[in-house]
């Protein structure tokens, strides 16, 4: 069910991009909307991932199935028709992999993955609702060369550049190889999901061109930064080949550059929920393009 943009679109009710000052608002919207009992998070795991924004699943894939997503993620990786493709987003400066996107449309292994209740069930139970996969990419990060991803809030460029109304989504990380402290693993910092920052510098045209490689506009202020981590620290989201992280779409999250031999890859899944379907962009000239934010708003099968 591929549906258009929603032509009415609701008042901002998280303006970014539109002042000269940065600012720290409050976040509107709920964070858990699910009960335990409706799929396979404990009343625990919701607990957290509501005061902190985030669970982290250590061991929730077998070696099995890391084995058979490894195998997909070197096989997309080594097809030459895909590095031509726009899909696939080089490191800066390099002609390394950095991301390939919208895998669960060109690999049945990731599609299946995506419609898995621990991944799927576990969002439609803390959204409230169905979901449907509003992004989905590999990110290879490679060793030596994998370069960092600056501090930012998914949902401020989802809101801005995509047209995504409310804090109804949420992150999947599926790790496909270890996840230490030197490998350059996702950081988070808890409780950011609870505060909104607004970002200065207008959007420009085409922006998703050279952001997905080194994003400059969206991107946070070091005095919101600091007042956000003497708030709540920083965790690091370190675990073994078949770890899952699920974060709230507002975590202001990051993560360094790995210059250890030792990739960190993995696979990332975004799901929003049926209720949030995207809109005009809030703050930017056009929308990006649907293999970044899918305007297919059919719900996941449940598996």
């Amino acid at each position: 069910m591929t549906t258009d943009l929603t032509t009415e679109r609701p008042a901002d009710r998280y303006p970014s991009r539109t002042s000269t000052e940065p600012a720290i608002v409050a976040r509107h919207d709920p964070v858990v909307r699910g009960h335990a009992e409706q799929g396979p998070l404990s009343q625990d795991q919701l607990d957290q991932f509501d005061n902190d924004g985030f669970v982290l699943l250590d061991g929730a894939l077998a070696p099995d199935e890391v084995e058979l997503l490894l195998d997909e993620l070197h096989r997309l990786g080594g097809q030459p028709e895909l590095r031509d493709d726009d899909r696939t987003i080089l490191e800066p400066g390099d002609d390394v992999v950095r991301s390939i996107f919208e895998v669960h449309r060109i690999s049945d292994v990731v599609a299946r993955l995506a419609a898995d209740r621990r991944l799927a069930g576990a969002a439609r139970q803390v959204l409230g609702s169905d979901v449907y996969i509003h992004q989905s990419r590999i990110n290879y990060k490679p060793g030596f060369r994998g370069k960092e991803f600056y501090w930012h809030s998914d949902f401020e460029t989802w809101h801005v550049e995509d047209g995504m109304p409310a804090m109804r989504a949420l992150s999947a990380s599926i790790s496909l190889t270890d996840n230490d402290e030197q490998n350059g693993p996702l950081l988070i910092i808890p409780g950011s999901h609870r505060s909104y920052v607004t970002c200065v510098g207008e959007t420009p045209e085409g922006h998703y061109k050279s952001s997905l490689r080194r994003q400059e506009y969206g991107v946070p202020d070091d005095a919101s930064l600091a007042e956000l981590v003497e708030e709540g620290g920083i965790a690091s989201m370190v675990g073994g080949a078949g770890s899952i992280v699920l974060f709230d779409a507002n975590c202001m999250h990051g993560s360094n550059g790995n210059i250890t031999p030792h990739p960190r890859s993995n696979v990332f899944l975004v799901y929003n929920s049926v209720e949030n379907q995207l809109v005009e962009p809030f703050g930017a000239p056009q929308p990006r393009p649907t293999f970044i934010a899918s305007r297919d708003f059919t719900p996941v099968p449940p598996l």
